[in-house]
């Protein structure tokens, strides 16, 4: 049997014994081993295997990819994995839990122990404390049960009934933890979404044929261009992109979708690039009946790409609805471009830009720079560029060239002709927060928002520029259509975080902390949540957890400022009285001037 024994890796990032580099960021793992595994094994070698590749190949894997999470080590009867958020965590273990138990093979039961910590990352595996933390709280637990650090506890914050074990002596850790135990077969609440009155759909991530798994760039970009298309029309109720990308990789069920998603219809498609040739193949379902609408196939030469996409937005359009009137769909005035191999670059970028890594975040400015230097006026890929600048900035990446660049690109692109709303947006975004441009930031986003009033990503691009701009009741309704839009979007922490600040803006620092600490929750890697945690705490005068808060803010930034937001800078132009409180409550949490 393959015992786990935890490697020690010192903080701090720097190279590691193999030449790689390594670098720490919070996570939620989640460890899990099979009960009495050895006796299982001396009794029927060859039975106790072949259940267990079953129960991971049918059980384990679904269950982890059901909340984003990856199994990042294997350890013959025992694996740990990663997650997006401790609720994704908690509830994978619940729904493995009830999948173990209803299984035939009742003799292969699991313990689970979860954990939100620091871990370091060292290529596709983590080390470090938040690892050892989870696997050792596995010990704890009985079979069939799942223990949760006080982290994950407090994370939860009441939305799952736990039982307090007290602090406990975890063997190694050379501390106490404290570990609570979940109620067996209850999960962190997921209520599903009404349908809305209009249709709605969502368009799934489509399948890579090509028998190249490099190129599911190209069929991820596809889908992401016809779900742009789609959400322009204004009687129609489209899901954003990165919703509907959780279900990639997954055998889904069209009526589970639905159910989750809070859609009339998903469509489902494939990608086969040979050569200069491409097709398309999709089809349109019912959800709730499972039904087939309308199936077709597209097939064209890679030089009239756009025209293809154009053909199968039309024909899902029109057959969702054949009674409506037909509908003028509001195209692009030019192509992103007439150079596929800029086009190509920008898909690649566009595809690297959701790992959010400092290495990632180098290769996209990269792929975005070539794609300009080959087609100088890809607004699209200017716009983006931008975009992309400005999440440095937020990270504290950006050098101050870089920051000119990013504005400089954002203004390029606003200055050419062009109907691409998430191009705008990117723009809008960017000049807000790079240049404190808000009067053009807003004049952008509404013209985005009216471009593609269904866009979730539209959406947010306003809300931030409306918080910038200090209208925090316009920005709460961008960022509650963002989340009806896109209810189980990777990126929703962010977009909690906007409702945060706008909350703190608007003085309703309850809520500001109520949705901080969801953010978290979800997305404990991003700085933002904790920077409006604490400000909000401060100004409810929790001083401790505020600095707490803000503690956390510093680990992941440790060069942090306020005042090098440019919120703060427009803020004290457009609402001074504003400005003054963050500063206060910034200073008072500990978070340096």
């Amino acid at each position: 049997r393959l015992r786990f024994r935890p490697r020690i890796v010192a903080h701090g990032a720097g190279p590691v014994s193999d030449g790689r580099v390594s670098h720490r960021r919070l996570a939620a793992v989640l460890a899990a081993d099979v009960v009495g595994y050895s006796a299982l094994v001396a009794a029927n070698e060859d039975g106790t295997l072949g259940r267990l590749r079953t129960l991971f190949r049918e059980a384990v894997q679904p269950a982890v990819a059901a909340e984003r999470g990856r199994i990042f080590k294997l350890m013959g009867d025992a694996f740990l994995a990663e997650f997006p958020s401790a609720e994704g965590a908690v509830r994978c273990a619940v729904a493995l839990q009830a999948k173990v138990a209803a299984r035939e093979a009742a003799d292969l039961r699991l313990r689970i122990g979860v954990h939100l910590g620091d871990v370091v990352v060292e290529g596709s595996d983590l080390l470090g404390d938040g690892v050892n933390v989870a696997a050792r709280l596995e010990g704890v637990a009985t079979p069939g049960g799942i223990v949760v650090s006080g982290a994950v506890a407090e994370a939860l914050r009441g939305r799952v009934s736990l039982e307090d074990l007290g602090e406990q002596a975890l063997k190694n850790l050379g501390r106490a933890v404290r570990v609570f135990r979940v109620a067996t077969g209850e999960a962190p609440p997921r209520p599903a979404p009404a349908l809305p009155d209009t249709p709605s759909l969502v368009v799934l991530p489509f399948q890579n044929m090509s028998g190249d798994p490099e190129q599911d760039y190209f069929a991820d970009g596809m889908v992401e261009d016809i779900t742009t298309a789609l959400s322009r029309i204004r009687w129609l109720f489209v899901i954003a992109r990165n919703s509907a990308f959780t279900y990639k990789g997954r055998a889904v069920d069209v009526r589970q979708v639905g159910r989750e998603l809070g859609v009339r219809y998903v469509l489902e498609g494939s990608v086969r690039r040979a050569g200069g040739r491409v097709r398309i193949t999709s089809q349109l379902i019912e959800a709730a009946s499972a039904r087939h609408v309308w199936a077709d196939r597209f097939d064209g030469a890679l030089d009239d790409i756009f025209d293809l996409q154009d053909r199968v937005t039309e024909a899902v359009a029109g057959a969702i609805e054949p009674n409506l009137r037909r509908v003028e769909m509001e195209r692009a005035q030019r192509k992103p471009t007439e150079s596929l191999d800029a086009y190509d670059l920008f898909l690649r970028a566009l595809a690297r830009h959701y790992v959010e890594t400092r290495e990632s975040s180098d290769a996209v400015i990269a792929l975005l720079r070539q794609a300009i230097a080959l087609e100088p006026g890809y607004v699209a890929a200017k716009a983006f560029l931008a975009h992309c600048i400005m999440l440095r900035a937020v990270y504290r990446w950006a050098s101050p060239a870089e920051r000119e660049e990013g504005i400089a690109a954002a203004r390029e692109a606003l200055a050419t002709p062009t109907e691409d709303p998430e191009a705008i947006r990117w723009c809008g975004q960017a000049l807000a927060s790079l240049a404190g441009d808000v009067d053009v930031a807003l004049a952008a986003t509404r013209r985005a928002v009216a471009l593609s009033p269904n866009s979730a990503t539209v959406h947010a691009g306003a809300g931030w520029v409306a918080n910038h701009a200090g209208e925090p009741a316009v920005a709460i309704d961008h960022f509650a259509r963002v989340l009806r839009l896109s209810p189980r979007d990777p990126n929703v922490g962010r977009y909690l975080s906007g409702l945060a600040q706008a909350h703190l803006i608007a003085g309703d620092y309850d809520a500001a902390v109520e949705h901080a600490r969801r953010a978290i929750a979800e997305m404990p890697v991003w700085p933002l949540g904790y920077r409006n945690l604490a400000i909000a705490l401060a100004a409810l005068g929790r001083l401790a957890e505020a600095r707490e808060a803000a503690g956390r803010l510093l680990q992941l930034t440790p060069h942090y400022r306020f005042r090098d937001e440019l919120t703060v800078a427009v803020l004290a132009r457009r609402r001074p009285e504003v400005a003054t409180m963050i500063e206060r409550n910034a200073l008072a949490a500990g978070i340096p001037p």
